[in-house]
């Protein structure tokens, strides 16, 4: 394990919060993720269900979480199954917890082994009413791959058909919103160590350097520090690759006179940072890129100020938008009688700025909740504004990670660089 294991009382309170919700007389399924197959006998590096490490702090396989609320064995209310391991397979694949190791990482008193988990589950559903079963609802994501939780749900639906099924998304939706002080403070550390990649990054950028060689001194840093890695794909998109807004490739030779849009984020403890800032590869912007790279750090300014208690991500996108428009105007990319047309203005504003400014976070990057989920102190979000001139072959994007406050927020990239003054004295002084 590359970061401090989080106190095992943070696993306990999750676990506690989800317990109160719960229907009385019912049992709650959480399976671990699969092992991706990658090709041949290979698989993908392996990452941890989030809402599974949310409730048990445990990143192996094979492993499946019941809760139990109004079981008839009280010492039922919470077992954790796991891989049971032996010297052959500690041979192929190194150590595997022990019972004691994950009793001591995650709280949970009753530890069994995976083999035993049929007997147990029949023995539970059996005397409960309500069965909740986990899988991934984010409303953006959709696939035809059937992974662990739907598969489970068919068999054990298939085995139990006539008890009452619920979902358990909403539920751990709705307290992965709020992030514990120790959660803050993991997603404090990825950002911190997104930030010092960053620094690495200004020093290194140079004319004719390959986009992957900037990815990798950023990776570079990532392990350095302790992270897991990227908390997802980095991009790094020089000239006109500023404009395409998932660019993944990272294959392009970064030139004189260009801009390099990096988007990137450091994954502490399957906690997530992400950042996005766009520098001039020969260290000095032009004027141009000077104008429209102030009016995108305006707009991010005031849209800061925006992510605070009672407001949505909805409302945040039409204020911001409003912004931008703004700005275009100012730019000569857009004429006022255009954007004072409603009907005109959001085609306009779409081909320069057409994404939102914000999303949640936290285990994932684009974390749990909706466009109409209300600001609540302890949610963390992005801001990310933009503005992208095709034409001009060149993109702005900037993007910090916004922790929301009883009196507003704090930006928890503050201490990254994103003044012209500071990233153009940073680069030169090299």
């Amino acid at each position: 394990m590359r970061y401090k294991k989080p106190e095992k009382s943070l696993f306990v309170k999750n676990r506690e919060k989800l317990y109160k919700l719960l229907k009385n007389n019912s049992v709650a399924i959480i399976n671990s993720a699969d092992e991706m197959p990658r090709n041949g006998d290979q698989t993908f590096p392996y990452r941890q269900n989030s809402d599974f490490f949310y409730l048990t702090g445990i990143e192996q396989e094979k492993s499946i979480l019941l809760i139990c609320k109004g079981c008839k064995t009280p010492e039922f209310k919470e077992i954790l199954f796991i891989l049971k391991s032996d010297k052959k397979l500690e041979i192929w694949e190194g150590h595997k917890l022990t019972k004691e190791e994950v009793k001591e990482i995650s709280g949970i008193k009753i530890v069994k082994y995976i083999h035993e988990f049929d007997g147990i589950l029949r023995e539970l559903v059996l005397s409960s009413e309500y069965i909740y079963l986990n899988r991934n609802e984010n409303v953006k994501f959709e696939t035809p791959v059937p992974y662990k939780d739907i598969r489970f749900a068919k068999e054990i639906q298939e085995k139990y058909p006539l008890h009452k099924y619920e979902r358990l998304a909403p539920l751990l939706t709705g307290l992965r919103l709020i992030k514990e002080p120790e959660e803050i403070e993991l997603i404090k550390k990825a950002c911190e160590i997104t930030t010092s990649a960053f620094h690495k990054v200004l020093k290194f950028v140079k004319p004719d350097i390959k986009e992957y060689e900037i990815e990798a001194e950023i990776t570079a840093e990532f392990l350095r520090k302790g992270a897991g890695g990227h908390a997802y794909q980095p991009i790094i998109a020089s000239g006109k690759g500023n404009c395409v807004l998932h660019y993944v490739s990272n294959d392009k030779i970064c030139k004189e006179g260009d801009l390099v849009l990096m988007d990137f984020g450091a994954e502490y403890a399957n906690y997530a940072a992400d950042t996005t800032r766009t520098i001039p590869v020969s260290g000095r912007f032009t004027e141009r890129q000077k104008e429209v790279y102030n009016a995108v750090l305006h707009v991010m300014k005031k849209a800061t100020k925006l992510i605070k208690p009672g407001n949505t991500i909805n409302k945040v996108n039409e204020e911001v938008n409003r912004l931008i428009e703004k700005e275009l105007v100012n730019l000569g990319l857009a004429k006022q009688s255009e954007i004072s047309d409603k009907e005109k203005r959001d085609t306009v504003r779409m081909k320069y700025f057409m994404h939102g400014n914000s999303h949640f976070m936290g285990l994932d990057v684009h974390d749990v909740g909706t466009k109409d989920t209300v600001f609540r102190p302890g949610m963390v979000l992005s801001c990310e504004p933009a503005i992208y001139i095709e034409e001009e072959g060149f993109g702005i994007r900037l993007e910090n990670d916004i922790l929301v406050t009883e009196n507003g927020q704090i930006d928890l990239l503050a201490d990254e660089p994103i003044e012209i003054e500071d990233i153009e004295r940073l680069m030169i002084s090299q």
